[in-house]
C-alpha cells in the first residue's frame, strides 16, 4: 500500500512531469502546436537558434506561454505536497515542468531541471526580471540585451547544478514517487532507476503506462494526481 510506504519512509523524493501541470489546465508543451502555433514546430521556435535568428517569433511564442499560465493556478495536489514537505513526509521535489507552480504553491526544496517560466533574464548581463516583462511586451534589458525565459531551450543542456542536485536526491531516497511523467525523455528516466539501484521503493503514477513500470514496486494508472494525493492525505489523518 502506498500510504504505508509514505508513512514508513525516512526520505521520500517526488518527481513530477507534464501530467502534474495539465491537471491545472496548462497545455502540454507538445500541444503548443494548436491555435496560433499549429503550423510551427515548437522545437524550432523555442530554440537558441530562434533566439538569435528569429527573435520576434521567439518572443511571441514565449509570451503566449507566459500569458497562458496566468489563467491557471496550482491545483490542490500542489498544496498537499507543500503540507507534506512542511511536516517532513517528503524531502524534495524534482520537476521536469517549467511553470514554476511548485514554488508558486509554496514548496521550498524544488529542483527545476528545465528552469522556470516565472522569470526571465538578460542574455548579456544575466540580470533577472519577473515574467511580467513578457506580459508587457518588454523584451530587452536596461543594458540593451535580449530578455529570455529562464528555461532550458532546445540546443542547450540541463543546468549542471540542478542535474547534480537531482542525482544526489535520487540517491538519498528510500521512496521515489513519480507523478505524471511518461519517463521517455533523458535524463528524466535516469532518476527513478538511480533511486531504485540505491535500494529505494519506486512508485509510478501516470495516466498511461511507462517504459519503467516493470521496475516499479507500485504502478497507478488512470487516476488524477490531485485526486490520488487528496485520498492519501485523508488516510494520513484518519
Amino acid at each position: 500500500m502506498l500510504i504505508d510506504l509514505i508513512k514508513s519512509s525516512k526520505y521520500t523524493v517526488v518527481y513530477t512531469g507534464a501530467g502534474m501541470s495539465t491537471e491545472s489546465g496548462l497545455p502540454d508543451f507538445r500541444s503548443a502546436k494548436t491555435g496560433l502555433w499549429k503550423n510551427e514546430n515548437p522545437e524550432l521556435v523555442a530554440s537558441t537558434e530562434a533566439l538569435n535568428r528569429d527573435v520576434e517569433k521567439f518572443f511571441q511564442f514565449y509570451r503566449e506561454r507566459v500569458l497562458g499560465m496566468k489563467d491557471c493556478k496550482p491545483h490542490n495536489g500542489y498544496d498537499i505536497l507543500v503540507n507534506w514537505e512542511k511536516s517532513g513526509l517528503i524531502k524534495s521535489i524534482i520537476t521536469q515542468n517549467v511553470d514554476g507552480f511548485h514554488s508558486v504553491a509554496g514548496s521550498e526544496n524544488v529542483i527545476e531541471l528545465h528552469g522556470t517560466l516565472q522569470k526571465v533574464h538578460c542574455q548579456l548581463c544575466e540580470k533577472e526580471y519577473s515574467n511580467e516583462m513578457y506580459e508587457e511586451e518588454r523584451f530587452y534589458c536596461e543594458c540593451g540585451g535580449k530578455l529570455r525565459p529562464s528555461v532550458v531551450l532546445f540546443g542547450e543542456g540541463l543546468p549542471e547544478d540542478s542535474f547534480m542536485k537531482a542525482v544526489d536526491e535520487s540517491k538519498k531516497a528510500d521512496l521515489f514517487i513519480v507523478l505524471g511523467s511518461s519517463l521517455t525523455v533523458t535524463p528524466a528516466n535516469q532518476f527513478p532507476i538511480l533511486a531504485k539501484e540505491q535500494g529505494a521503493k519506486l512508485v509510478i503514477v501516470n495516466m498511461e503506462p511507462t517504459q519503467l513500470d516493470e521496475y516499479a514496486d507500485i504502478v497507478i494508472n488512470d487516476v488524477k494526481i490531485g485526486d490520488l494525493l487528496a485520498e492519501l492525505e485523508s488516510h494520513l489523518h484518519s
